[in-house]
């Protein structure tokens, strides 16, 4: 494990595989190193390519947390990381993830030399917009009451999860480390906007070459969304990964990450 410093003095923790140029790659939701869900393999398929930065995002896994938070934060600490290995990278992000790799290709122009995301779950329909606004008043309410756990219930019930299932996904080993960096989920939706609906504005203002992603067996406002995006950037482009859902396998995105990069 290797740390760097933000700028408001927070550590991040990352491990960093392979040679050439680098790659950071940028986490969803509830993921961490620790908790792998893909992203340690997807570091092994490129790092004979590049060097890939895999990190905890503040507040998550060995990374301390500062507060008050602020997008803005989470930026600088992909700042650091760039800085801290010579000063340019490739950024891709999946998820939510995909949005605050897309945030920081503006905010930190030259820096940033390709930007690849798979599926940003941005929606511009109307009642997917109303209750993302309430999940996010929901979310700041519990985790001002300290209810991380219940935080990633609301989370996992956004996704789908039925409400016969929550008892059991609290019994799960794994529901613990989770809701550790339950309150995590706010910094997720604070880079997704207020209703998470398509940001045109903010794509046309990424003029680097830019590759936009989405999978044929996923959600279908997820391909809607890449189209969106792809169109209003400059140097955009989407494509579709056939036999993809939104837990892309790594072995499925590897080998366009490595054409993109490379090209």
């Amino acid at each position: 494990m290797n740390t760097v410093t933000s700028k408001d003095g927070t550590t991040i923790a990352f491990d960093q595989k392979g040679s050439g140029p680098l790659v950071i790659q940028v986490d969803g939701a509830l993921q961490s190193r620790a908790l792998d869900f893909g992203t340690n393999q997807l570091a092994a398929l490129l790092a004979p390519h590049f060097t890939i930065i895999n990190y905890d995002r503040r507040g998550r896994g060995d990374s301390t947390d500062t507060q008050p938070y602020a997008l803005e934060r989470e930026i600088e600490d992909i700042e650091a990381l760039i800085d801290h290995e010579g000063g340019s990278a490739y950024l891709y992000g999946i998820s939510s993830g995909a949005a605050l790799a897309m945030e920081a290709a503006v905010a930190l122009g030259s820096k940033v030399k390709k930007l690849a995301m798979y599926e940003a779950p941005y929606n511009d329909d109307e009642t997917a917009r109303q209750t993302w606004v309430n999940y996010v008043k929901k979310i700041k309410a519990l985790n001002a009451e300290g209810r991380g756990d219940d935080a990633v219930i609301a989370f996992m019930q956004l996704v789908g999860m039925p409400d016969e299932h929550v008892e059991g996904m609290r019994q799960q080993p794994f529901f613990a480390p989770l809701a550790k960096i339950g309150h995590t989920l706010a910094y997720d939706a604070a880079a997704l906007g207020d209703e998470s609906a398509v940001p045109t504005d903010t794509a046309a203002r990424v003029t680097i070459p830019t590759l936009v992603m989405d999978g044929s067996e996923s959600y279908p406002f997820m391909h809607t969304a890449a189209v969106a995006l792809a169109k209003v950037m400059p140097n955009g482009q989407q494509r579709t990964l056939e036999g993809q859902t939104h837990e892309v396998a790594p072995d499925a995105l590897a080998p366009t990450l490595i054409e993109f990069f490379t090209a």
